[in-house]
């Protein structure tokens, strides 16, 4: 009894006396098999074989109990098909266990591993994220263009409240609306413009600005929800999961601001005399700004994220562009990208000081206004926009307030926004190093920034023309944010970032790895 306990090969010992076990069968190799095949049946052999097998699961020493123990559990299959057999011998006699193959997949499979455990953030973001980045860049889009219809239909004052949760709902019984109604009747805009609109012409009103309202809502969800589930899923890099948060900040700021610029048409001093009830072109611009930037933030982000990965995809093809941006010859042309999109966006921004004054209503005529290009200078320079006695404040309240000065300031930007395009076209258009040089994508977005601008400025022409019709006035306000996301795009194909170089190197590298394995392999 001792004995079956100091080592576990007595019972094997004991077997071997009466009758070779099957694996020592195998190990005693053909030569010392065949007269013992000859002496024994295949059915004593089976039996002996299985006699073994149990005898060395019955009688285990202490000793290899806590070998067992230590040694780590694997499983092994002991179904016997043709699938089963065929796969063992082929992956036995493919890969050996310390083949150079086999040592150089552990190790990739290791230091995977190990990088994973590390950080579980990709190096780029999902593919998904900018298509749906792009997607809520239309919305917003298409919530700045029905934003300027509802200001152009005088729509914007028809709610008197801020209610962000119930507001949404808008009235279903008659006593509600009268109830709407009657909040609208104490506005100023009702008592000195809109006296005489009944319950039916205010439903019209109230459905535009409420259209806007949800519009808004479902705009900030719709992102909202989203940017927390690719960032709890690590759907993003670290830095496009801050991007995307900013971006959502900025989606609150931007209601905080519609409410804030609606509250400036309903203040009580408009009710004295001189007075227009109307929002503040100082709010209608900063809303109209903001609007702007959340879309061009949008775009940006979900351009850089597709074209990291079409880089990624073709290295060889990406390097080439990157060296070409490079070149002296471009250095020029790539600067001067960056000023031509803040003197568009500028321009923008005057166009919300032109609306918020209704300055387009006046010097309807291109490129004259009066007698000249420009109209007197009483006109321009008034002193009843000035608030100081000392008439300090007399250049840049006429500046911002003055209907007159503001659509000449206007004009002098649109119009210097256009030959800034145009002659940074004609530079990389006649200039025959910089043409030769610049990639064909890029030559691509300049022709379309230049196309955009010549449409945006048939579009300010004829609204100025037509006393400022709805849909002119409304496509003129698409076309500017249509003009900066050519811009945009055209930015997103000059700026070489050190990200996207990065990531090149890092495609290039991997790509030579592989062709060396696979060199090795064959």
């Amino acid at each position: 009894m001792h004995a079956s306990y100091t080592h576990c090969s007595s019972p094997q010992l004991a077997l071997a006396a009466i009758l070779p076990s099957a694996s020592q069968l195998t190990k005693q190799g053909p030569a010392s098999f065949e007269p013992l095949r000859m002496f024994l049946s295949p059915l004593r052999i089976r039996l002996a074989s299985k006699a073994s097998r149990i005898l060395e699961e019955a009688f285990v020493c202490k000793r290899c109990l806590q070998h067992q123990s230590k040694a780590r559990k694997q499983f092994t299959s002991t179904r016997q098909t043709p699938f089963l057999n065929a796969f063992r011998r082929h992956q036995s006699s493919s890969i050996a266990p310390n083949s150079p193959t086999t040592s150089a997949l552990n190790q990739a499979i290791q230091s995977a591993s190990r990088s994973t455990s590390q950080s579980s953030w990709p190096k780029t973001s999902h593919k998904s994220v900018a298509y749906w980045l792009l997607g809520s860049a239309a919305s917003v889009f298409g919530i700045v263009v029905f934003g300027g219809l509802t200001r152009l239909t005088e729509s914007g004052l028809s709610i008197t409240e801020w209610r962000p949760v119930t507001g949404s709902l808008p009235p279903r019984h008659e006593a509600d609306w009268e109830e709407e109604f009657a909040r609208y009747k104490l506005s100023p805009e009702f008592k000195m413009l809109n006296s005489r609109m009944n319950l039916e012409e205010f439903k019209q009103i109230y459905w535009m600005e409420w259209t806007h309202r949800l519009w808004g809502r479902v705009v900030g969800v719709t992102f909202l929800l989203p940017t927390a589930y690719f960032v709890i899923r690590r759907r993003v890099t670290p830095g496009m999961a801050w991007k995307l948060t900013g971006i959502c900040g900025m989606i609150g700021f931007q209601g905080f601001l519609g409410w804030w610029m609606v509250k400036s048409g309903l203040k009580d001093d408009l009710f004295e005399q001189g007075k227009h009830p109307r929002v503040s072109q100082y709010r209608l611009a900063a809303h109209l700004g903001t609007a702007f930037a959340v879309y061009l933030a949008m775009v940006w982000n979900g351009l850089s994220i597709l074209r990291e990965h079409r880089w990624s995809q073709k290295p060889s093809e990406a390097i080439n562009v990157l060296n070409a941006l490079r070149k002296p010859e471009l250095m020029p042309f790539r600067r001067l990208v960056g000023p031509l999109s803040v003197l568009v966006f500028v321009t923008a921004m005057s166009g919300a000081l032109v609306a918020g004054l209704d300055a387009g209503l006046i010097y309807n005529d291109f490129p004259w206004m009066g007698q000249g290009l420009i109209p007197p200078k009483r006109e321009m320079l008034d002193s009843f926009y000035s608030h100081r006695p000392d008439e300090k404040d007399l250049v840049w309240r006429n500046m911002l307030e003055n209907p007159v000065l503001v659509q000449l300031d206007h004009r002098i930007l649109a119009t210097t926004s256009f030959c800034a395009i145009i002659g940074l076209w004609a530079y990389s258009r006649f200039n025959p190093r910089v043409r030769a040089a610049m990639p064909r994508e890029v030559s691509k977005a300049t022709r379309g920034v230049v196309h955009l601008a010549l449409l945006q400025v048939t579009l300010g022409i004829t609204t100025l023309w037509y006393l400022v019709p709805t849909p002119l006035a409304a496509a003129h306000q698409a076309g500017a944010l249509a003009l900066l996301t050519g811009v945009a795009l055209l930015g997103s194909r000059v700026v070489v970032s050190r990200r996207g170089v990065r990531l090149v190197e890092q495609a290039l590298k991997l790509a030579k790895e592989k062709k060396v394995e696979v060199k090795k392999i064959a």
